[in-house]
């Protein structure tokens, strides 16, 4: 890192790389780590998460968990990839990302879940594995909760 540490961060990823055959992860985490940054981690909770968001994107964002967590109360609210995720016990279940203009939510490994649910998902963006929602989007419980309940069915199988 000695030698590369005046080049800018995608100057010094693209040496990793190009290289010594480092990953795009494994070259961030070190470039990183030579900057002193000793974690990934930046958010510890979901108020962390949300605190540089503004009340309608964190309203709407509670409202998401809301409505599952309501139907299953077993669920916890964790950060993993630096988003906000429900988990049952060891399974990831469904998570959510805050962008500028919308809010992505997700039920996790949902790409044939978001197949299933195609028809009822036609008001909204659907990307390969998310559903782009706006932020002030009015909260479809029935929707969440099924999309929930879904991702529980596939764990079962």
């Amino acid at each position: 890192m000695k030698l590369i540490k005046d080049l800018k961060y995608p100057e010094q990823i693209a040496f990793l790389r190009e290289n010594h055959g480092f990953s795009q992860a494994h070259a961030n985490a070190l470039v990183l780590y030579s900057k002193g940054n000793t974690t990934s981690k930046r958010f510890n909770t979901i108020d962390d998460y949300l605190k540089p968001h503004d009340a309608t994107k964190q309203k709407t964002v509670k409202a998401i968990f809301k409505a599952i967590k309501t139907k299953y109360p077993k669920m916890e609210i964790v950060i993993a990839w630096n988003q906000p995720m429900l988990k049952l016990g060891e399974d990831y279940i469904f998570g959510v990302n805050v962008l500028k203009n919308h809010i992505l939510i997700a039920p996790h490994d949902g790409e044939a879940i978001l197949l299933k649910f195609a028809k009822r998902l036609e008001p909204y963006e659907v990307l390969k594995k998310t559903v782009r929602v706006p932020v002030d989007w009015k909260v479809d419980v029935k929707l969440l909760q099924d999309l929930a309940a879904a991702r529980i069915s596939a764990l079962k199988k």
